[in-house]
């Protein structure tokens, strides 16, 4: 198996965002009287943050929608909202993903890069932030449904890459966040339903326990092979502990038990199994 690095997850997914400062200058200013101390402002700026956020991570196993991709992966991603009124903005979203080593039954000489391009718009209703999202999944090794059949021999798709619409809707209800979005995949003709919740519980002012669950069902065939056409996927509890590094920096270990469902019993490595990974984020 093939180390690779994290130069090359760089490399991949390298965006450059770069943002202009303003400065004002004022000339003829009469000089101010002895023992008086001059008032300095503040200096201005176009915005007050960039609203981006770069993010490094590992993952000990890749579940993408309760269905398996690959071992010990390392990622990469940058995401950026752009507020074009009080309440709509405008996202963009790119994220690479790639194996370090792949270690499932069958599995030998198992390579696995993926690169995700999305935009989105969100309009804050109120009541709930309303989402619609445009993504697209470039594969680099290929993907043919539990990559290249690792464990079943399913290989019929030999998909190179993915275009996929969503329509996603967040909401909170005291405490408890909820979240659910419907995704079209344009390339197999297929949907993809998920609803979510999680409930951030504050131990201190650096450190959070955030439990979560989340749950997806699949409408004709989407990425299943054999038995169950439609039908549940997956059902994933977690546990996260975001730790605020910085005012800018969080660091996040999760630990996650994925349970395989109607449609994801015959393509998954394993039919249930504990996960877990880490990622640290930065805000600009």
């Amino acid at each position: 198996m093939k180390l690779k690095s994290m130069t090359s997850v760089i490399t991949k997914s390298a965006i450059v965002l770069a943002a202009c400062a303003s400065m004002n200058a004022f000339a003829g200013t009469s000089a101010p009287a002895k023992g008086v101390q001059p008032t300095v402002e503040e200096g201005g700026a176009l915005f007050d943050t960039l609203g981006a956020t770069l993010e490094v991570g590992y993952d000990s196993r890749y579940y993408f929608r309760g269905l398996w991709f690959a071992d010990n992966t390392t990622w990469a991603g940058v995401s950026l909202s752009v507020p074009l009124t009080e309440k709509l903005s405008l996202g963009f979203g790119a994220l690479y993903t790639s194996t370090v080593d792949t270690t499932a039954a069958g599995a030998n000489d198992f390579d696995y890069s993926e690169l995700d391009l999305s935009t989105s718009l969100t309009y804050d209703a109120g009541f709930a932030k309303l989402g619609l999202v445009y993504t697209h999944y470039e594969f680099f090794d290929g993907f043919s449904g539990s990559n290249a059949g690792v464990r079943n021999g399913a290989g019929e798709l030999n998909v190179g890459g993915v275009e996929e619409v969503g329509a996603t809707i967040a909401t909170s209800v005291g405490p408890v966040n909820l979240y659910g979005g419907f995704y079209y995949d344009f390339t197999i003709g297929a949907s993809y339903a998920e609803v979510g919740a999680d409930a951030p519980i504050a131990i201190n002012s650096w450190l959070s326990l955030v439990p979560a669950v989340k749950a997806g069902y699949g409408f004709t065939n989407y990425y299943t092979f054999g038995g169950h056409q439609s039908g549940l996927t997956h059902v994933i509890p977690s546990l996260s502990a975001p730790i605020k590094l910085t005012k800018t920096a969080t660091l996040t270990p999760y630990v996650a038990y994925n349970i395989s469902l109607d449609t994801r019993h015959l393509n998954n490595t394993q039919d249930s199994e504990f996960f877990g990974g880490v990622k640290l984020g930065v805000t600009f």
